[in-house]
């Protein structure tokens, strides 16, 4: 009887073996289509849920440096995204997962960034906005700039070229208050610099090489509402993981460098899935958004 039940024993963990296996020697797409991973996403997106990733298999399949990430930080990143409810097409601006050089495991992986049109979303969601927005300024647009009062004074139909010399972020609550800043190119360059994480810290990475004016508006929005702006909970736990992309993220180009940890992986069933498919001021102000 109890040989009988030690075969028993061996014969289910051989199945439970043969059934589950670890995340990284899986692809993204199974993955993907994986019934465990399937229902994370169902539960934070529900309907929504297949397009959403179906979105994140395109953006994979359209970028080989996500590619070369480490799969489970991809699905990482995204979750964070679905969470938050923001779509994850780089081309619209509200959010993004960006490759890095793990230099502790040895490998790249993704993260999530927040983009500028993702802190004006979440800000419209919490009900108090009125209005907001950030936009640039060019060369001959901006009249007069107070640094003290922060009153800025604008002709947007007085450009004399496409030149950016600064950007102007805005907005208004319902209660009536209203808030405008304005930083310079130059002040933006200086928050870069600083952040940069490469050993080059001059050198453009990531977002701020392919779209420097949207990362550079993102820096305003972000300054501007960690100092007077209403911060739901989830823009708080947005704001959290966008500062921590920032200030302990490193660049795949740069090697030398490392990153934070990815989430540690779960083992994921995917029995199911392999039968079905087989193949400055600024920054002196800032209440710890840098």
């Amino acid at each position: 009887m109890a040989t009988n039940q030690a075969l028993k024993n061996q014969l289910a963990n051989k199945q439970e073996t043969a059934t589950q296996v670890s995340p990284q020697s899986l692809g993204l797409k199974n993955l993907l289509n994986a019934p465990t991973m399937k229902k994370k996403f169902e539960q934070v997106l529900d309907k929504k849920a297949p397009q959403f990733m179906s979105s994140l298999l395109n953006l994979y399949n359209g970028d080989p440096n996500i590619q070369a990430a480490e799969p489970m930080s991809i699905v990482s990143s995204a979750m964070v995204a679905a969470t938050l409810d923001l779509p994850i097409d780089k081309n619209l601006g509200y959010a993004w997962i960006v490759p890095f050089y793990d230099n502790k495991k040895g490998h790249k992986a993704a993260q999530f960034q927040l983009g500028y049109k993702g802190y004006i979303q979440l800000a419209l969601r919490t009900g108090q906005y009125k209005g907001i927005n950030v936009i640039t300024v060019r060369e001959g647009e901006l009249i007069k700039w107070n640094r003290l009062t922060e009153e800025v004074e604008l002709d947007l139909d007085a450009a004399t070229s496409d030149k950016v010399i600064g950007y102007c972020g805005y907005f208004k609550l319902i209660n009536g208050f209203e808030k405008t800043v304005y930083w310079t190119r130059e002040e933006i360059e200086e928050h870069r610099i600083k952040h940069n994480k490469m050993k080059d810290k001059k050198a453009l990475n990531n977002v701020w090489k392919s779209d420097y004016d949207a990362m550079a508006m993102k820096t305003v929005l972000r300054n501007m509402l960690g100092k007077w702006g209403i911060l739901s909970i989830e823009m708080q736990t947005a704001v959290m993981e966008d500062e921590k992309e920032e200030s302990e993220m490193k660049d795949i180009t740069d090697e030398a460098t490392e990153i934070v940890d990815v989430e540690d992986p779960n083992i994921i069933d995917v029995q199911a899935s392999e039968e079905k498919d087989k193949p400055s001021i600024h920054e002196q102000q800032d209440l710890k958004f840098e």
